[in-house]
């Protein structure tokens, strides 16, 4: 387990053409913009951000190969392990482990939203799985309590304390006296597990706190951005943090407006308006967004400093 997970990490987004087939030559060029920021930490694939419930095991494999072969020699690639039954995400685990992933994200299996808090035994069980089928680093997804999908924080430590290879969460537990405690109490521990910030819609916040990284899709789209706060804060400068939340501010609120299923189809538009993306094509369910939420991303963008205004490309 050469990586830890730490630092700043995008989410990429996945493109698609107008049949909703994977533009692959998109895709990597994506991968390419992302990939070129100076101060990243890795990359992660197969996520949320990239519409991992909508892409089949075989496209999910894809999505990897061509991610490794296009930047796998620069920088770390995170897979994600999405899959409902134990076996199925360990198979997924061993097959990333074999085409060069560097670690695993884990999503909670959709099982565990009928009371899995109750049951901690069948979170252990199911990242027990995992960790036999690779020993990959891996992530653990902890979601909202409101979601159902979450892992109470002695679960969290429970986990950490008996798989070695769970190195880091990815935090979205989205409250912050509990997100502290998931800080000050996993970081500590015999063998620390990193926090990684994904409060973007208050990411100066959240990292003030002492995460030690941050794994988010607006990632994709701001990942310089991304970088310039992690090391202010990291370095103490409160004033030079306050200027780029400023900057980021103004995207936060348009990309995690309700509803919040909205948030990466956002980022594509931005993208496409930045001239980064050739197509902001999403896969049912999810569906494009209005022109009047295109305008209110626009003048995001201009406000952030990252589109003159009047000069945006038509999304």
């Amino acid at each position: 387990m050469s990586f830890t997970p730490a630092g700043v990490i995008p989410a990429t987004l996945l493109a698609f053409h107008d049949d909703r087939s994977i533009d692959e030559a998109g895709t990597r060029r994506h991968l390419r913009d992302v990939a070129a920021t100076p101060g990243i930490s890795a990359i992660t694939v197969n996520g949320h951000a990239s519409e991992v419930h909508a892409c089949t095991e075989a496209e999910q494999s894809r999505i990897l190969a061509l991610s490794l072969a296009e930047i796998g020699d620069r920088l770390p690639i995170i897979a994600g392990v999405w899959a409902d039954g134990s076996a199925n995400a360990a198979r997924i685990a061993r097959a990333a482990a074999a085409e060069g992933a560097s670690a695993l994200l884990v999503f909670p299996s959709q099982v565990f939203s009928m009371g899995g808090q109750l049951r901690p035994e069948m979170a252990l069980a199911h990242f027990s799985e995992i960790a036999a089928a690779t020993d990959l680093p891996l992530i653990v997804f902890a979601y909202p309590e409101r979601s159902t999908l979450s892992y109470p924080l002695d679960t969290l430590v429970r986990l950490a304390e008996t798989i070695p290879s769970i190195r880091a969460i990815k935090d979205w537990c989205n409250d912050p006296v509990l997100h502290e405690r998931h800080i000050r109490v996993l970081q500590s521990l015999a063998r620390p597990v990193n926090v990684l910030s994904t409060h973007s819609a208050w990411l100066m916040a959240s990292l003030a706190l002492g995460c030690n990284g941050l794994l988010s899709g607006s990632g994709s789209v701001i990942p310089d951005l991304h970088v310039a706060l992690f090391q202010a804060i990291a370095a103490g400068d409160l004033p030079r943090a306050r200027a780029i939340n400023d900057r980021i501010h103004p995207l936060a609120e348009a990309f995690y407006a309700a509803p919040a299923l909205d948030m990466h189809n956002r980022m594509k538009e931005c993208l496409v308006m930045l001239g980064r993306m050739d197509r902001a094509v999403v896969r049912p369910p999810l569906v494009r967004i209005t022109e009047a939420e295109r305008a209110r991303l626009r003048a995001a963008l201009i406000a952030a400093g990252l589109l003159p205004a009047g000069l945006s490309r038509a999304a």
